[in-house]
């Protein structure tokens, strides 16, 4: 076989590492928040804007400068039944781990910026896998699911 047809194991390695690089690249992502939570509730019947609503408003507006706002679809979710952890988001790709973060303070500014950095690492990240050092502050202790990738 020619010397350059021949690929070399740390080749192959790099080959692969980029394919899922790519792959990830390829996939859309999703950038759920639940617009039920932080509700004020009178006589069976949500009061006035909830704490859920006024994080995804101030999501939204962040994110319009945000360099993977092309890359993410960032929805409203009625209800993703953390109540007891509200305020709530989840990070999901296809063939990557799903996570579900809770207990994020939704009237402070800094935690619309800390959810979209970690979206940004959850991106860049070819498995999805976030781990607790590389996080920002307020999502490190806030983890209320991390669910493996459906197998192919």
């Amino acid at each position: 076989m020619p010397a350059d047809i021949s690929l070399t194991f740390e080749r192959i390695c790099e080959v692969r590492m980029m394919d899922g690089i790519n792959a990830a690249v390829r996939t859309k992502h999703s950038l759920f928040v639940c617009t039920a939570c932080a509700s004020v509730w009178k006589n069976g019947k949500r009061e006035g804007k909830s704490g859920g609503q006024q994080f995804m408003e101030d999501l939204s507006q962040l994110a319009q400068d945000w360099e993977f706002s092309d890359k993410f679809e960032i929805q409203e979710v009625e209800c993703m039944s953390a109540c007891s952890h509200s305020c709530a988001v989840s990070f999901a790709a296809v063939g990557k781990y799903t996570y579900l973060f809770g207990d994020l303070p939704a009237n402070e500014s800094k935690t619309a910026e800390a959810v979209l950095e970690c979206a940004g690492q959850y991106y860049a990240k070819p498995d999805g896998l976030l781990p607790w050092s590389e996080r920002p502050e307020v999502l490190k202790k806030g983890v209320l699911a991390k669910i493996p990738p459906l197998p192919n």
